[in-house]
């Protein structure tokens, strides 16, 4: 988007104003989005998406990660950068998973599903992988029972490690659709068979407050 004109760029800045202002949900926010015709954002192209693919096939190839899980692909351009043998991306918006399986649909190492950000019993019980991700979703999860759920599913999911990038904070956001989260105090009081094994700083800090954490199950 950094290349984008100004008036485009603005036109952009204000549908995303838009959207978070009308959503109902998060989940709503996102599927209205992708129709719209934007994108997962800034955080998934350029400088950002270079550096999370960096640190994330540098991760796999290091712990010999057999299967990975994301937990909100988005439109998959954060995953085109991707090195990975087996992968399973979830979304919460069918629009997205559309747009991911038309754009890797001759890559058969690559599947997608979308994803009930819901509480209760949905589709993240009954899958696993070595490596779960979750990229630039936290603090995109303004309501608290959606919060607690994604976090249950994320560490259920996750057979070895689980990698968050992501904002660590309760500082309060100027967007509609985003909620800053110190989510590190939630995971060690409601999962403690993983533990903070790295976190690593972002390279571009002027760009984000999202850094990566890993977690590594215990006895994993």
């Amino acid at each position: 988007m950094d290349l984008l004109s100004p008036n485009v760029k603005a036109s952009y800045l204000l549908r995303q104003l838009w959207l978070g202002l009308t959503a109902k949900s998060s989940a709503d926010y996102w599927e209205r989005r992708y129709v719209a015709g934007l994108t997962s954002g800034r955080g998934s192209y350029g400088e950002l998406a270079r550096f999370k693919a960096e640190v994330l096939n540098e991760f796999v190839r290091e712990h010999a990660i057999a299967s990975v899980i994301e937990l909100g692909c988005g439109d998959g351009n954060q995953l085109s950068l991707a090195e990975y043998p087996r992968y399973l991306g979830l979304d919460v918006s069918r629009r997205a998973i559309d747009l991911c399986t038309q754009r890797f649909r001759a890559d058969s190492s690559k599947a997608f599903r979308w994803y009930d950000s819901g509480p209760g019993d949905h589709s993240g019980a009954s899958i696993t992988a070595d490596l779960v991700i979750s990229l630039d979703v936290i603090y995109h999860l303004i309501e608290d029972s959606v919060y607690h759920a994604y976090l249950r599913d994320l560490f259920s999911m996750a057979r070895r490690f689980a990698v968050i990038y992501s904002s660590d904070t309760d500082d309060s956001a100027p967007a509609a659709h985003v909620r800053h989260r110190r989510f590190t105090r939630d995971v060690a009081s409601d999962f403690p068979e993983f533990r903070l094994a790295d976190r690593i700083a972002n390279r571009h800090p002027e760009l984000t407050l999202a850094e990566f954490f890993v977690y590594e199950r215990v006895g994993g």
